[in-house]
């Protein structure tokens, strides 16, 4: 009859054996798991940083084109400087071949005209008389001979005079019109250049931010999908546990009423052997069935406390397998509760990612519109400019009086004087024009 009890407990040491090996060989694949996302959050990391490092690169190459554009405007500036200045020259090198004319120099002197300044420095000698020498003594000591000039050949020249210094005066013009024009035209080739490079800058953006957006939703999508799995393992686990908590249940019953029926049958075979005995004993064999009788009562009793001590050990399983089954449903609640505010919380994120997203996407294309329209009224203002340089041209040649030549140093001042108030304002609009250029690639680069 102990023989049952005993197999029984060695069934029960097999199962806790094989209850450890599985504890253990989940506790290894629970620490696999945690190495491999680990391993997971690094590369994540790094992936992350990597595209840091991009967005840092891709500032820094727009801050570089933004450079690059600076420097040509500069250079810009320094062409319609040189372009300036030779014109200057120009007009100071006809001023003195006008004055040399003016001053009728004799046949004998040759006027000469540097390009480049001489190599060494010229020092003029110094004479020993102090009196300034007359017009008369020069020309007595070198040995030349003034003619007088007749009067109407002076009233020739005089009056030959305009033509010629008009002539120059319109070489003059027509070279600023052609600088001015030529300025106009690097300007017009800059400002679009500096749009198609905006432009492209902002396709880059546009499409970093697509590319982002379909990663946040392939991550968005995996972690729901992740989510599902979690909820459906979580669900099966459960299942099972049931099941296997009411299958235990039902294998406990059914060993409860084995070991029922086994005393029962037990107790049916002693009442069967008693009665067969003979009623006729002698005082030997009554003191044989005495100690048989105490032999079995002894065997009975020490049955009754293994059967107790069984009882209870069952008890306690029976407790800590439904303190455990509390606990595994306390967490799968809890569990339950915090993926449940996961999602609601990512759900509610996406919305307001999206909600942002078409907001950017509105204000990019008002931008966009603004633009066009600052390009639009930056063309109309660059015509205006080039009419008024047309109309500046144009009236150097009606406001000249052909009948005085005499007074042609103080039209040429009054002109000067007249024009400079238009000069200067087309340089403000000029100034302006620049200053809205700068705002416009100001505005393109703090998008």
């Amino acid at each position: 009859h102990l023989r049952p009890s005993r197999e029984l407990l060695e069934y029960y040491r097999k199962k806790i054996a094989e209850y450890d090996e599985e504890h253990d060989h989940m506790v290894s694949k629970l620490e696999d798991y945690r190495v491999t996302y680990e391993e997971q959050h690094k590369l994540q990391w790094e992936l992350r940083q990597r595209e840091e490092e991009i967005v840092e690169l891709q500032k820094a190459l727009s801050d570089m084109q933004v450079y690059l554009f600076q420097e040509r405007e500069h250079v810009l500036r320094l062409y319609s400087e040189n372009d300036r200045l030779k014109i200057r020259e120009l007009e100071d090198k006809k001023k003195i071949q006008q004055l040399l004319s003016l001053s009728s120099t004799p046949d004998s002197e040759t006027t000469y005209f540097m390009k480049e300044p001489p190599a060494k420095a010229i020092v003029e000698q110094k004479t020993k008389n102090k009196r300034p020498q007359s017009a008369s003594d020069s020309r007595q000591n070198r040995g030349i001979k003034k003619k007088p000039v007749p009067l109407s050949d002076r009233r020739g020249s005089i009056e030959a005079i305009p033509e010629h210094k008009y002539k120059h005066d319109n070489e003059s013009l027509a070279l600023q019109v052609e600088a001015l024009q030529s300025q106009l035209q690097e300007q017009t080739k800059l400002a679009k250049e500096q749009v198609e490079a905006l432009i492209e800058d902002r396709k880059v953006k546009e499409e970093e931010m697509q590319t982002r957006m379909e990663r946040d939703e392939a991550k968005i999508a995996t972690l729901t999908e992740k989510l599902h799995k979690t909820q459906d393992l979580l669900y099966e686990s459960t299942k099972d546990f049931l099941e296997l908590r009411y299958q235990g249940r039902s294998n406990e019953r059914q060993w409860m009423g084995e070991k029922d029926k086994l005393l029962r049958d037990l107790d049916h075979v002693k009442l069967q052997l008693h009665p067969n005995r003979d009623p006729v004993l002698n005082m030997s064999d009554g003191a044989l069935d005495r100690a048989g009788c105490v032999e079995e009562m002894k065997s009975l009793e020490y049955q009754l406390t293994q059967s107790q001590k069984l009882a209870e050990m069952y008890r306690e399983q029976v407790i800590q397998l439904e303190d455990e089954l509390s606990r595994i449903r306390e967490e799968g609640d809890v569990t339950r509760e915090i993926f449940k505010g996961r999602s609601d919380k990512m759900t509610k994120r996406l919305q307001l990612m999206n909600q942002r997203y078409q907001d950017l996407e509105r204000r990019r294309n008002l931008e966009v519109e603004g633009f066009k329209n600052d390009i639009k009224n930056l063309r109309s203002r660059l015509k205006d400019v080039e009419r008024q340089l047309y109309k500046v041209t144009m009236g150097f040649a009606e406001d000249m009086d052909m009948k005085r030549p005499e007074d042609l140093d103080l039209q040429i001042l009054k002109n000067v004087r007249a024009t400079a108030g238009r000069s200067k304002k087309m340089m403000g609009e000029l100034k302006n024009l620049k200053s809205k250029m700068y705002g416009i690639e100001n505005d393109l680069k703090h998008l």
